[in-house]
């Protein structure tokens, strides 16, 4: 197929923008004429996000593919940790395969890290054989997120395995290391890791630039460092890259990387640099076969209005034009659901806490009346309590006074005290239990099966009895996320994997919003309760959470006690 695009041209690699003409010829890049012509539209190289979780979008690839067209993004650099934690290698293989059966260029990497930890229960271990399995195949381009820092640090010989069949493949590796500062930092870029996504201050990113590292801006719907991040572009923007990291489906049906570039521009970044982040970087760091808007490349390039809104007209991949003035030319793939989901229903006893010292323990009727009084007596116990940060990974360890009633420690809703589980959904276990600040529900319960990193069963609530009614709601999909009022119940199915829908983005995106706005109706304050609810259970992230086996504390890297005595 061949045809010729006429617009501004974007030269990145020369700095200019000047009329031109792009012939295309067999999906190729055939020629580049300096030329006068009408056309006031702007072509550029398609955009790359180059970090993300396809699976945090709820979305298949296929479908995923379908809406980050609409927005220029012709490339993503893939992490398929989530599924892989639930299905091992056959998640990896179903991701890969159904992404090559649309012109969308996914690049997926094998999973470092399954499981995140040994503190949790996932559904499937990939070791250094499966990694080294994982890197002899073509499709994976690079060694996914190395969450497991401390095992770089301290010479784990496991993690170091992994490390070398990266370098024995010529592949790339990804760093993942919140906070990681000083001669533990030296020493993890030292092991080979070239990126990293995870920091959260100016000050951190610096460092890590300045040792050598690629930093990339991350802009999820839950974590958001562009505003900490972007004052190093100007300076390092041959180093730094865009990502979304985990996207969920209402948040990509607005925009995707083309936001990050129109909020750079705006913030008066010259516009080479955001476009060498946002286009450029990702394909050389990762040896993507990517276009770049240069003669015999391929034609993976975007026509847009303009330089400041990004707003997209048309899309193209190897030449094909897969994005039309409002359509998405990607079609439905058909596949099969797989999933990983053993456990049974679980009755209200099993969400109890019993409160360990002989204290006073109020009647529901005095709690109701005086809440904050509960909270301010001393004959209370003092329990660790999880500090949810709105639009961040990390959370707070804070102590505060337990709510007792009839002996039980329970929910305190005038303070925002909300008991918290995590449910082991691979086999028959007692829930783990903890409590967390933030949430601010003030009835019912939220409950979800995507929980970084093993995606078990995770629910907060008012009371014992909403959380069981969302869990048991949740198990008897064999996943999803739902909510629960006093009298309704809600819940959007995710039958692949128990992470994602089979179903479009539009459907889904309706859905989740729906769900979304209930959990606000019921007094939830987070700008993304459902994606900040996921990584309540993210254990290598710091600072407090919790997992199927117990609340952990992330600096020390080991379990703690609830009670703080």
């Amino acid at each position: 197929m061949n045809l010729t695009l006429k617009g501004n041209i974007v030269d990145i690699h020369n700095r200019s923008i000047y009329k031109g003409e792009i012939t295309i010829e067999n999906g190729k890049i055939k020629s580049i004429e300096e030329k006068d012509c009408e056309e006031n539209h702007y072509i550029l190289p398609g955009f790359v996000d180059a970090h993300i979780h396809i699976e945090s979008s709820m979305l298949v690839p296929s479908e995923f593919a379908k809406v980050a067209v609409k927005h220029g993004t012709v490339a993503t650099v893939s992490d398929p940790h989530e599924i892989a934690n639930v299905l091992g290698i056959k998640g990896v293989e179903f991701m890969i395969e159904n992404g090559k059966q649309t012109p969308f260029k996914f690049n997926f990497g094998a999973p470092s890290c399954v499981p995140a930890t040994s503190f949790e229960s996932a559904g499937a271990i990939i070791d250094s054989d499966g990694i080294k399995t994982l890197m002899a195949n073509p499709d994976i381009k690079y060694l996914s997120e190395m969450m497991n820092y401390p095992g770089v640090i301290y010479d784990d010989a496991e993690v170091l395995k992994k490390i070398e069949w990266a370098k024995y493949y010529k592949k790339p590796i990804d760093g993942h290391a919140p906070g990681l500062r000083g001669e533990d930092l030296t020493k993890y870029i030292s092991a080979g890791i070239s990126t990293d996504h995870e920091c959260f201050s100016y000050e951190e990113g610096l460092e890590k630039l300045q040792k050598g590292m690629k930093v990339i801006i991350r802009e999820g719907s839950a974590a958001k460092n562009f505003e900490a991040l972007i004052g190093l572009l100007d300076e390092h923007y041959q180093n730094m890259m865009f990502c979304s990291d985990d996207k969920h489906p209402d948040d990509l049906l607005v925009g995707h990387i083309n936001q990050l570039c129109a909020r750079a521009v705006v913030k008066g970044n010259d516009i080479f640099k955001v476009l060498q982040a946002a286009c450029v970087n990702p394909v050389k760091h990762y040896n993507l076969d990517v276009g770049l808007l240069q003669v015999s490349d391929t034609a993976d390039c975007i026509v847009v209005e303009d330089l400041t809104h990004f707003k997209t007209f048309q899309t193209y991949i190897n030449g094909e034009l897969v994005y039309d003035h409002g359509e998405s030319k990607i079609q439905h793939v058909n596949f099969e659901n797989l999933n990983n989901f053993n456990t049974s229903k679980k009755s209200v006893e099993d969400f109890k806490l019993s409160c360990h010292n002989e204290r006073r323990s109020l009647s529901e009727v005095e709690v109701s009346r005086s809440a904050v009084q509960v909270s301010e007596s001393s004959n209370f116990q003092k329990i660790r309590v999880i500090e949810c940060l709105d639009g961040e990974l990390v959370t707070n360890q804070i102590i505060e006074e337990a709510t007792v009633v009839d002996n039980s420690l329970v929910s305190n809703t005038e303070n925002d005290i909300l008991k918290m589980t995590v449910v082991n959904r691979y086999q028959n276990d007692k829930p783990a239990m903890a409590f967390i600040k933030n949430f601010g529900l003030k009835e019912g319960a939220i409950a979800s099966s995507v929980g970084h990193d093993s995606h078990n069963i995770i629910a907060v609530g008012v009371s014992d009895e909403a959380i069981c009614k969302a869990v048991n709601l949740i198990i008897e999909s064999e996943g999803g996320i739902c909510a629960i009022s006093n009298t309704e119940e809600k819940i959007v199915p995710l039958p692949v994997a128990g992470i994602m829908s089979d179903e479009d983005a539009e459907t889904i995106g309706k859905q989740y919003s729906e769900l979304d706005k209930m959990a606000k109706q019921l007094g939830s304050t987070l700008h993304a309760p459902y994606m900040s609810l996921s990584f309540m259970a993210l254990l290598v992230i710091p600072s407090l959470k919790l997992s199927d086996k117990g609340l952990f504390d992330g600096g020390k890297f080991a379990f703690t006690d609830l009670d703080v005595n």
